[in-house]
């Protein structure tokens, strides 16, 4: 088993097919065909198969796919760390879309023109998705929110991640011209706008609208805040915002905001993750935690 391989693999994988792969990695697809069938006799296992005409990975792949990604990942760590580069390299940046639109743009922007050297690969989902891809080595960091009262550092722990608290966001129920509630237990719209589940977001507005335990909501999943907006002037639901969102947006009149609590945003890393380029970054964020 060597690194080349694991690379090899990894891209198989994703790509499910050889020629797409051999494509996507600038070699033969025989070659790539030769090096999987030799990772498959290190291992004594089939890593793919093929019921069909698809390539699907087979359950030995499906365990063996994130050891290979974590290996990838700390390979690049070691090498990073070793040559001490400060200035080159790559950083894989996992963030919620709210943290991507009104707080990354400054420092990622600054960074970059600091270090037009570095690549910087920036991924953005719902919290839980983030931290499953960093936990399994496809990002190196992911600015993420937690679920309301969850302690991060035990829970974080848990899946071998460490945290630390970056900013801290005030988050807004944003609420259709005709809904007259002055606090959130008076909110008589029964539909919320929100991302799919994941969304450290969507699970604290359905803890305080008591979405599960009260009254019957509907939730319409929707991509993205604007389209939240959106549906909320129509009329037809409430929607979860950060206030740092909802100053960027073009907020139509007539919609109100009632005030729902404060989250932190982390920036999570693998335990014991670090290296030149990751501290460098991390020391660039300018930093915004309140109580």
């Amino acid at each position: 088993m060597d690194f080349e391989s694991l690379k090899i693999f990894c891209a198989v994988a994703a790509e499910l097919g050889i020629t797409q792969a051999a494509a996507k990695l600038g070699r033969v697809p025989s070659n790539v065909t030769t090096r999987i069938q030799n990772l498959e006799a290190d291992l004594g296992a089939e890593l793919f198969v093929r019921p069909g005409k698809r390539l699907h990975l087979s359950t030995a792949g499906e365990r063996f796919l994130g050891y290979a990604q974590r290996l990838l990942a700390l390979e690049a760590e070691a090498r990073q760390v070793v040559a001490g580069a400060h200035d080159s390299g790559t950083l894989r940046i996992g963030s919620m879309e709210s943290t991507a639109a009104s707080r990354l743009p400054a420092p990622l922007a600054a960074f970059s023109r600091d270090r037009p050297d570095v690549r910087l690969e920036v991924t953005t989902g719902a919290s839980q998705g983030l931290l499953d891809s960093l936990r399994i080595g496809r990002l190196d960091c992911a600015f993420v929110a937690l679920p309301a009262g969850l302690d991060a550092a035990p829970a974080l722990a848990a899946l071998g991640l460490q945290a630390e608290g970056v900013w801290t966001e005030e988050l807004l129920l944003l609420l259709p011209p005709h809904e007259q509630a002055t606090s959130v237990s008076e909110v008589r719209t029964r539909t919320l706008a929100a991302f799919r589940p994941g969304c450290a977001y969507r699970g604290i507005s359905e803890q305080a609208l008591g979405i599960g335990t009260g009254p019957r909501w509907a939730i319409q999943e929707m991509g993205s805040y604007h389209a939240m907006v959106a549906a909320v002037a129509a009329g037809t639901c409430v929607s979860l915002l950060p206030r740092s969102v909802l100053d960027l947006a073009t907020v139509p009149a007539g919609l109100r905001a009632l005030p729902v609590c404060r989250a932190v945003t982390w920036l999570a890393t693998r335990a014991g993750y670090g290296g030149p380029l990751f501290d460098a970054f991390r020391q660039a964020l300018p930093r915004a935690v309140t109580p």
